[in-house]
């Protein structure tokens, strides 16, 4: 039944375009709420995966462009054999900053960017690992739960959005190109603005399908208390992003 749906899906996309010739638009997943067709073409033919017991070919017929094509802003893989393997790209664009000294008076901020895009997954998910900022064996008290910043309180957090509380910092997610072909998303707890957690080993960040480039921006609260032990405190922010399935 679900072949049936599916060719029926594809038959009234060509009809469409018969319908109406001004223009088009093209994307390796077509889907809706109920089905999803991954790499759909629109030409004379072609095969992507054509096997005997001993050899395989990847065949086209018609094609009038081959190859990839960009700009700045924008990309495309022309004809029937694009790339058909999974992958996961995640990178880190900034990877020192120094916070300087802490102060009761004030709460001092910081922000790290990253970036992540999927192609051909069922999406993927970004945990940070890492315990708190430490001073030997002491570590800064971290926000278990979304917590607004207190100056005087010990206190070490983080979010994935813009902010305006201890001051304006931050930046929620960036789809690139856009959100037609982007996704991911800021996981729950870490998405309210002027509200900060940290929990090692939780997921911060995720997408639910294949994803064009998300640029994240993390931003960081660091307060302490007259009780905070003196001293240099480090913190080594592990993050961890997982392709599934």
């Amino acid at each position: 039944m679900y072949v049936r749906q599916t060719l029926k899906r594809i038959i009234l996309i060509l009809l469409f375009l018969l319908v109406i010739p001004a223009g088009a638009f093209a994307s390796s997943i077509s889907n809706s709420s109920n089905y999803q067709v991954n790499e759909v073409f629109f030409g004379a033919g072609g095969a992507l995966n054509d096997c005997s017991s001993n050899y395989c070919a990847k065949e086209s017929l018609g094609e009038t462009g081959v190859g990839n094509t960009k700009s700045t802003n924008y990309q495309a893989q022309a004809g029937f054999d694009t790339d058909r393997y999974p992958y996961l790209q995640f990178i880190v664009n900034n990877s020192n900053t120094n916070v300087g000294g802490l102060s009761t008076g004030y709460t001092t901020t910081a922000t790290a960017t990253f970036s992540v895009k999927a192609y051909l997954t069922s999406g993927y998910q970004v945990v940070t690992v890492s315990n708190p900022p430490a001073n030997n064996s002491y570590n800064l008290h971290n926000l278990t739960t979304p917590t607004a910043p207190s100056a005087g309180t010990e206190q070490f957090g983080m979010n994935l959005v813009a902010n305006t509380n201890p001051t304006s910092f931050g930046a929620g997610p960036v789809q690139v190109p856009s959100s037609k072909f982007s996704s991911g998303q800021v996981e729950p707890n870490y998405d309210t603005p002027n509200e900060y957690e940290y929990v090692p080993g939780s997921a911060i960040a995720y997408s639910n399908g294949s994803s064009g480039e998300t640029d994240y921006t993390i931003s960081y609260i660091y307060n302490i208390s007259n009780l905070t032990p003196g001293g240099l405190y480090s913190f080594n922010d592990v993050l961890v992003a997982t392709a599934t399935f």
